[in-house]
């Protein structure tokens, strides 16, 4: 039994970065000695063991055949016989098969040291192609590692671009799918994982509305970037350089979906986007199984992103009605991820990643105002029910006409 350290660990730790996730592979073992040693089983398709004390997961040395579409089409063969060379070779990067043994002897069999050394995602072996789930990984790795001057080598783009015409992206299922697009849109550079998808034609086949607006123009004065994909990228770089959660990132990327269905004769106008993209973001949300928080603030800051930025024009009835949308009352985290959302948006425009954003600081202000009414006077004073709703939006209108007035001096 010969066990040996692999993949991320091995990459990282020569890359200089912290190791969090350390995985094993166990070369030369049965089940049964596992077993023995104190290992506890958990791998329903292959053997994978628990670490009696540290809790790691060790892996039996493995070699897999395609047997069927996607993500899980593959039969795999755990046996003492099966040699490392042959359990590195079935990985999806070089960078990634690499593997050490406990005195930090590096066996790099596929040349991975000098491809990280290069700063290229380059594929193992020609398997590659047979893995659709490996297209989401390599661009989320590219978004990972594009501060470091890392690009995909042009032939594992030309595999991805295989991959993306052949079919196999539809048989991925949507819980995958979004959980390589969720740590994707958590990298430093999120928007290099569209702009990947994009060059090896993935993006058209996953979020045909997110690929639809390349090509599309916006208004100059407004747009300086023009291209409304160009924007969307630039959307996403100002979420993650503002360390935004998932929820602002994902809202990021579909804020501008409505932009791709206005006719050309109307171009580079966008009449009613806003709502137009309702019907896009709801299609998106539900083929990747999206979480209801991200599913309701992409919908949220899709409708009133333009109502954030003309926040300091607006009247104190529409504020009212932008406030009640969202429930500041019982949910002002989602308030306060929508102004984000509307910064981040301000911002992801050519020239202007450093304007200031006096919205932020009128909405946050508007929102106590509204909150600052208090209710036990109201029933003290005898309203209930559907008066007491009334009587307590004629208070807020009122709170906020006053916070307009003082705010305007």
């Amino acid at each position: 039994m010969r066990i040996y350290k692999v993949g991320g660990a091995v990459r990282d730790r020569l890359l200089g970065k912290p190791v969090t996730d350390i995985d094993w592979v166990v070369v030369g073992a049965t089940t049964e000695e596992m077993l023995a040693k104190g290992f506890r089983p958990v791998g329903a398709d292959f053997p994978v063991f628990l670490h009696p004390k540290s809790g790691e997961e060790y892996a039996l040395a493995r070699t897999e055949r395609k047997s069927g579409r996607g993500y899980g089409g593959f039969t795999f063969h755990a046996s003492p016989e099966v040699t490392l060379e042959e359990d590195l070779i079935r990985r999806d990067l070089t960078i990634n098969a690499m593997a050490e043994d406990d005195q930090q002897n590096l066996t790099d069999p596929y040349h991975g040291q000098r491809d990280l050394e290069a700063r290229l995602l380059r594929h193992v072996s020609p398997a590659f192609a047979e893995d659709p789930l490996r297209v989401l990984r390599v661009a989320r790795f590219a978004a990972r590692y594009a501060t470091l001057g890392f690009t995909v080598a042009p032939e594992t783009l030309a595999l991805m671009h295989q991959l993306s015409e052949s079919g196999e992206l539809e048989a991925l299922t949507p819980e995958r799918s979004w959980k390589e697009i969720s740590r994707a849109l958590m990298e430093d550079q999120p928007q290099v994982f569209v702009e990947v998808l994009r060059a090896c034609g993935a993006l058209k086949v996953l979020m045909p509305e997110v690929d639809a607006l390349f090509g599309v123009p916006q208004p100059p004065a407004h747009h300086p970037e023009i291209d409304t994909g160009a924007h969307t990228l630039s959307v996403l770089q100002q979420a993650a350089l503002h360390k935004q959660p998932l929820t602002v990132r994902w809202a990021c990327l579909l804020h501008d979906l409505g932009k791709g269905l206005t006719p050309e004769d109307e171009w580079p106008r966008h009449i009613a986007h806003e709502f137009k993209g309702l019907k896009l973001i709801k299609a998106v949300n539900e083929r990747f199984k999206v979480p209801k928080d991200c599913q309701e603030l992409a919908l949220l800051v899709a409708e009133y992103h333009t109502h954030g930025h003309r926040a300091l024009e607006l009247k104190p009835s529409t504020l009212l009605e932008l406030l009640q949308s969202f429930d500041i009352y019982r949910r002002p985290q989602r308030f306060e991820e929508f102004i984000a959302a509307c910064e981040m948006d301000a911002r992801g425009r050519k020239g202007l990643e450093e304007r200031s954003y006096p919205q932020a600081d009128y909405l946050r202000g508007a929102a106590t105002a509204a909150r600052s009414v208090a209710v036990q006077p109201l029933l003290e004073k005898g309203f209930k029910g559907p008066e007491l709703g009334e009587e307590i939006k004629r208070e807020r209108l009122k709170a906020l006409k006053a916070y307009k007035e003082a705010t305007s001096v």
